[in-house]
């Protein structure tokens, strides 16, 4: 079969390199991909959503797979049906788990999910009114898409009321037209993956990701600055819990509301003291999570895949191999804000002969023989071993291998679990 990725980031790369490996498959295209996953698949400059459906048609693309949350949020998987292309990936009504952060509350408190107490605003003053009854610390969110940057954990009042002004006076546009403000939830944050068929839905791992830009959890939130996979605070009982207490509710609770959930669903979780706790939901695989996860994954992706949408999900088995991975990102210099773009990355062919060890490409042109960097993260140097501190060890040691002054990572990626557990490799999760 034929396979059409859309996307140019780290986890379309994470995506088409894993589904390639299918014994299924026999061509992968990506759009519009980057030079790292041109090296592993074709990559087709298709620039609107007419370009997808006129090319799947055109190659007799048998599944196309939505990787970031624009397209998805867009309603790209209702074109590319209308048009009776198969593809992974929710319906633009059902994608309002993550185009919508107050759907997503309103869904929660309707049915009963364990989450954050909320109320959600479209005027300043009223917002205003409530930090000021509430208190701090307490936690501002643009309603719509922000790229991963808009969210604000406030920790004094003033904090928060200049993050409500900031959302509502246009700085995420029309994302910030509506804010969410709720409680400050304690505790550890994971991310839970789990395949949808609209009726079901089954485990598909777990990882913890490094949002702030520096070493300590400094700085501005990021899209994500490093992750590992699985996450130890995500025991077999936890795991089940979050299923039975968060998962299988949110599924029953969108086929009810007739936009059924089809896909993957991908629940940022607070691990509080009395509980799992939802603190959002993304419709796509995470970015950068799925790098690391892909790294461990040891069965098809493809039969999943298909499962999510055909049905069928009871008979799909997921496995991962019992190591761990850490994938390091590294981002452009000034990267959440401005950063520059051409810059010249060297010494990525010493990386490619280290063992259990994988580059996957983001912000990347390939110009003249020379991987250069255009976007903000760049590059997401994963690594599989043992255990976390292995893994850490090997993706740094890799990282090293790298000429790029221009570019930064965080150093500490994983620190904090590796001091944290003892003996954290894996279950499969």
């Amino acid at each position: 079969m034929k396979v059409l990725v859309i996307g140019s980031g780290g986890r379309e790369h994470a995506l088409t390199w894993r589904i390639k490996q299918s014994p299924l498959v026999s061509e992968v295209f990506c759009a519009s991909g980057n030079a790292g996953i041109s090296q592993d698949v074709t990559n087709v400059p298709l620039a609107t959503y007419a370009d997808m459906v006129a090319f799947c048609k055109k190659e007799t693309i048998d599944l196309v797979v939505i990787g970031p949350d624009a397209p998805v949020v867009d309603g790209l998987a209702d074109i590319l049906n209308s048009n009776n292309i198969s593809v992974f990936g929710p319906s633009a009504k059902a994608a309002q788990l993550e185009g919508s952060k107050g759907f997503t509350k309103d869904i929660c408190r309707k049915y009963g999910i364990p989450t954050a107490d909320y109320e959600r605003f479209t005027a300043l003053e009223p917002a205003l009114a409530y930090i000021k009854q509430k208190g701090a610390p307490i936690v501002i969110k643009a309603d719509g898409l922000a790229a991963g940057k808009g969210v604000v954990v406030a920790m004094t009042e003033k904090e928060a009321c200049d993050a409500v002004k900031d959302i509502m006076g246009g700085k995420f546009g029309v994302a910030g037209a509506s804010v969410v403000i709720e409680e400050f939830l304690e505790g550890e944050e994971v991310s839970f993956f789990a395949l949808c068929d609209g009726q079901d839905a089954i485990e598909f791992g777990s990882a913890q990701d490094h949002k702030r830009a520096y070493d300590g959890d400094k700085g501005p939130n990021t899209g994500g600055m490093g992750t590992y996979s699985p996450a130890p605070i995500m025991t077999d009982a936890m795991r089940k819990r979050v299923m039975k207490e968060i998962i299988y509710p949110t599924v029953r609770a969108m086929a009810a509301e007739k936009m059924p959930y089809k896909g993957v669903l991908f629940a940022g979780l607070m691990m509080t003291a009395s509980g799992p706790k939802l603190i959002e939901y993304n419709a796509r695989f995470g970015d950068p999570e799925t790098q690391s996860m892909m790294m461990r994954l040891d069965s098809d992706l493809v039969p999943a895949l298909l499962a999510c949408i055909k049905g069928g999900l009871e008979k799909v088995t997921i496995r991962f191999k019992p190591q761990a991975a850490l994938c390091v990102v590294m981002a452009a210099k000034g990267y959440p804000g401005e950063y520059k773009k051409g810059s010249l990355i060297q010494g990525l062919e010493k990386i490619s002969t280290m063992q259990d060890v994988k580059v996957f490409h983001a912000g990347t042109v390939s110009k003249d023989g020379n991987i250069i960097a255009t976007g903000g993260r760049v590059l997401g140097v994963t690594a599989l071993a043992a255990t976390i501190e292995a893994a850490q060890k090997l993706a740094y040691a890799a990282v090293d291998q790298i000429d790029w002054p221009e570019g930064f990572c965080r150093r500490d990626i994983g620190a904090k679990v590796i001091t944290s557990y003892v003996g954290n490799a894996c279950s499969n999760a």
